[in-house]
């Protein structure tokens, strides 16, 4: 099979090829899992961190954590029922089951808890294994290549808007409009539909999108919005949006930060915490864990159900690595997939 696979950490520069494109063995299921035939995977700014090594990761590896696929071999102990499903995979590949959060439905918390695309390969392939505890069927309204980014992009979201317990009318803020935010504006427009959202974005064009996508206001990083939101979701790769969205939060307001890892290049902000303006009258940071399967199998039943079709851009599996350094450049408008 045709893969795109990773061998060395390195900075993402547009003047190398992060993935090589590889013939490898077709993978056999082991006893619990399945092997799915790769229709498509979205990319993610998470892969960008396991290339550039602010998340570790066993290498070599096919990378790849938003597959939509048939299920096309069973590993001994799997269901009949599942061969010739179409499922998809998200960045939960597996978890121990036995934990007192895995109890609690909170396997993201697990301390066994494997990624897909970096404990196990991935989705940029024609084929992958994965445990079969940790697919999902497709509901029938969404096209493979929509279905793709609502399994981490949409998925991450949710728990990001869960997190910041919002009740409908509050005002809700996101900071960057990428992949997972413009799914958080479709998402809140259907579960709090009387609350304002205000989105901050570098680009001119990401706030072009917001505003035409239902978004009450826009800004740059720097610009003051006219309501202070009671809770901010940030989906940024960096640290200088969420200082400056601290210092707008409402009083008693919530920082959701949904995000693996935050880039080195500016780091050093964190030094610069100004606890009266930023931090004081009762505002709290909360961090995002990955995802929970509930999160998933829950938004792609919300976005059959309210008929979300996310903005993306497609390309081949060997063009990955062009994906790849426009992310890196900032060229994002929506989710980009890999069609296989």
């Amino acid at each position: 099979m045709r893969a795109m696979r990773l061998h060395q950490i390195g900075k993402i520069d547009g003047r190398r090829s992060s993935l090589s494109l590889e013939d490898l063995p077709l993978p056999e299921p082991a006893a619990g899992e399945v092997r799915i035939q790769v229709h498509v995977c979205a990319v993610c700014h998470t892969e960008l961190d396991q290339i550039e090594g602010r998340v570790a990761t066993p290498l070599p590896r096919v990378l790849g954590h938003q597959v939509v696929g048939k299920v096309d071999m069973l590993g001994e102990g799997v269901d009949e029922s599942f061969l010739g499903q179409r499922v998809g995979v998200g960045w939960i590949g597996g978890a121990c089951g036995q934990c007192r959060w895995c109890d609690r439905g909170e396997e993201n918390l697990c301390p066994d808890f494997e990624g897909t695309g970096r404990d196990l390969d991935g989705g940029y392939a024609e084929f992958m294994a994965v445990n079969a505890d940790f697919i999902h069927p497709i509901p029938e309204a969404l096209k493979d290549e929509h279905a793709a980014p609502f399994l981490c992009a949409g998925a991450i979201g949710l728990r990001s808007l869960r997190l910041t317990g919002l009740n409908n009318g509050q005002v809700l803020g996101l900071t960057g409009f990428g992949a997972s935010n413009h799914l958080v504006l479709a998402l809140a427009r259907a579960a709090l539909p009387e609350s304002p959202v205000m989105v901050w974005a570098r680009n001119p064009d990401q706030r072009e999108q917001a505003l035409a996508a239902g978004a009450t206001w826009a800004g740059d990083t720097f610009d003051d919005p006219p309501d202070q939101p009671d809770a901010i979701i940030d989906t940024t790769p960096v640290w200088t949006p969420i200082m400056e969205a601290l210092k707008r939060l409402a009083p008693g307001g919530r920082l959701v930060i949904n995000a693996i890892s935050k880039e080195a290049v500016d780091r050093n902000r964190l030094a610069e915490l100004d606890y009266p303006a930023q931090l004081w009258k009762e505002k709290e940071i909360k961090s995002v864990a990955n995802v929970a399967r509930r999160d998933i199998s829950d938004f792609l039943e919300t976005a059959a159900d309210h008929g979300f079709t996310p903005e993306i851009q497609t390309f081949s599996l060997e063009q990955a690595n062009q994906a790849l350094n426009e992310i890196r450049s900032g060229n994002i408008r929506g989710a980009k997939v890999l069609v296989i």
